[in-house]
């Protein structure tokens, strides 16, 4: 049982969290939506206009957060529907930035770090915590999603960054985040970080550490990759996302039990 469970039933009451809590699989899963988020983004914007393909984006995640808002308590397939559309979407966003817009991948990094500081000073002043175990009303569910959508499109911006402007390269950029990551585990872990912070840490590290060796796999011998084409790696890792989703149903469901 969760701390938060635990409080809730000493209370005497059921306290309705709309997010799961940060386990292994958890992160598991936010690292296969990454790379799943990127290599779909890849396929649908080179083989599909995509003046056509964002809005359709665009709507399809407005209805998978709709769909997560009604829901009462956390709900895997939903949660993670979100997850996923955020990703494909977070990516085209950071892409249009520089693609369409001529941004450098340098700018949008640090325009999107920007907006993340804005969101994270506004969530902490309305809510007064920025612990996910708190996502209890509208306002911090709406606060939680926009935090999400900023940190993909930030994590994809800084994982072009890295390997294309600092010419890391898709392997090296992968290896760099997967060391960054293990500061705020290590933190958190040995030095006593404060877990709100070493959790948004680590979140933010997962979309260019998933990207960069989702893109490595996928993109073409003569771009630094293996070249097994964005589209079967994207099917691949949605089918490991529904696994995922899959186990986590299985568990909450014996918990509720």
């Amino acid at each position: 049982m969760s701390e938060t469970a635990a409080l809730s039933a000493r209370a005497g009451t059921r306290t309705l969290i709309k997010v799961p809590e940060a386990t292994a699989l958890f992160w598991l899963a936010k690292v296969l939506t990454t790379g799943m988020g990127e290599t779909t983004s890849d396929f649908l914007n080179v083989n599909f206009e995509p003046l056509l393909v964002i809005p359709i984006a665009a709507l399809l995640l407005a209805g998978a957060l709709l769909l997560q808002f009604r829901t009462a308590t956390y709900t895997p397939w939903v949660y993670w529907l979100a997850v996923a559309l955020v990703s494909v979407f977070g990516t085209m966003a950071a892409d249009v930035a520089h693609v369409a817009l001529g941004i450098p991948y340098l700018a949008s990094t640090v325009a999107f770090a920007v907006a993340l500081a804005v969101v994270f000073v506004l969530w902490r002043r309305s809510e007064k915590t920025l612990s996910i175990h708190s996502i209890t009303t509208p306002r911090r569910e709406a606060f939680y999603w926009l935090t999400v959508l900023v940190t993909f499109a930030l994590g994809t911006a800084a994982g072009d960054l890295t390997a294309t402007v600092l010419g890391l390269g898709y392997f090296g950029s992968g290896v760099l985040f997967a060391v960054v990551i293990a500061v705020p585990a290590i933190g958190y872990g040995r030095f006593g970080l404060n877990p709100i912070v070493a959790f948004w840490f680590a979140y933010i590290v997962t979309r260019p550490l998933g990207a960069s060796f989702a893109d490595w796999i996928a993109v073409s011998p003569a771009r630094g990759g293996l070249g097994l084409g964005t589209g079967p790696i994207s099917l691949v890792l949605i089918a490991l996302i529904a696994v995922c989703v899959a186990i986590m149903k299985k568990r909450s469901t014996v918990i509720n039990e």
